[in-house]
């Protein structure tokens, strides 16, 4: 059975020091300070050590066999958005991580899939790098839940989708920057609390705001199994029909009715959590996810999903049908 993972992230090996280069900021940086293993500084601060799996493709490859999973969607680390830098700048950096991916994927065309990065606080920017990665075939993007603290809703941001849904691109959102993160340092909280509050975020500004609505192709998908929102789901639309002047007031349509328009991955850790989840979007709208190689991601590439007892064809859309439609790629590609 073909496995797609479609939730992973990568680097390049080698990177510049953007802040000396750009003059300002903290920037994410590499530092290889041993074998195998290279430091992410974010300016002169350090943010987190990452092993060599983070960018040594034939590594992925081989660690992937372990677990039966040929292909792997691949985009960059959230960390590295850098939507608050100067646009121009922010442009040069996403080109240099967009680059790198468009590269992996033409090295290596049955094992790796591009999602880019582009500088969303400049909506005529991101649009060119858009179209340029699409050209290069980039299958799609990533972006934040949130672009500087500014809902996915926004004005500002259509013209970005409604490019995408021209040039038939997929979106993955991944939270990042999270509400409330200055207030719970301890416990890993922004993580744990604050990351499925930030998708869920994502998901009610889309619907909401009317994206889903006005753009009925656009191809979405929101990471860690789309965050709270489905777990609080009858709360949202209890708040949507009992206080409709409050909520409604972009769009009048139940939340409920989107839950087929978007894709969420896999990355439950539970299998009862999967199989809720399963039963509210569908498997078609369900795809393998594992966040690889962090330790908070399913390092075990959907093991739990194997030893749940799922019909078949469930599984089969689970594991790669359900991305190759959102996507827009052919099951042949990877089995010939």
């Amino acid at each position: 059975m073909l496995k797609i993972d479609a939730h992973t992230h990568i680097l390049p090996k080698k990177m510049p020091n953007w802040s000396e280069k750009f003059g300002y900021g903290d920037f994410i940086y590499l530092q290889h300070h041993k074998k195998g293993f290279a430091k992410m500084m974010r300016g002169n601060q350090f943010f987190r050590e990452i092993n060599e799996n983070c960018w040594d493709a034939d590594l992925r490859i081989k660690e992937y066999a372990n677990f039966g999973t040929r292909v792997q969607v691949v985009c960059t680390i959230p960390v590295m958005f850098s939507y608050w830098a100067k646009p121009l700048n922010c442009l040069d950096l996403s080109r240099f991580l967009n680059d790198h991916l468009i590269q992996l994927s033409k090295d290596y065309p049955q094992h790796y899939i591009g999602l880019g990065t582009v500088p969303m606080q400049d909506t005529d920017l991101a649009i060119e790098e858009l179209q340029r990665i699409k050209k290069e075939g980039l299958a799609g993007i990533q972006i934040g839940s949130n672009i500087n603290d500014e809902n996915l809703n926004e004005n500002r941001f259509f013209p970005i989708f409604e490019a995408c849904e021209k040039l038939s691109l997929a979106i993955m959102v991944h939270p990042w920057n999270m509400m409330g993160e200055k207030q719970m340092q301890r416990y890993w909280l922004p993580w744990l609390v604050g990351m499925p509050a930030e998708t869920s975020r994502a998901i009610c500004s889309m619907i909401f705001g009317g994206v889903f609505e006005r753009l009925p192709n656009l191809r979405v998908m929101f990471s860690h199994a789309g965050g709270s929102f489905l777990p609080t789901l009858g709360r949202i639309q209890h708040g949507f029909e009992c206080r409709p002047d409050l909520v409604a007031i972009d769009n009048n349509i139940n939340p409920r009715t989107y839950l087929q328009k978007f894709w969420i991955d896999s990355v439950t850790h539970d299998a009862l959590m999967l199989e809720y989840v399963l039963k509210l979007q569908g498997s078609k709208r369900v795809m393998l996810g594992s966040d690889y190689p962090f330790p908070l991601g399913d390092l075990e590439i959907g093991r739990f999903i194997e030893a749940m007892d799922l019909p078949t064809n469930v599984k089969e859309d689970i594991f790669s049908n359900s991305a190759l439609e959102w996507l827009q790629l052919s099951k042949e590609k990877f089995t010939g």
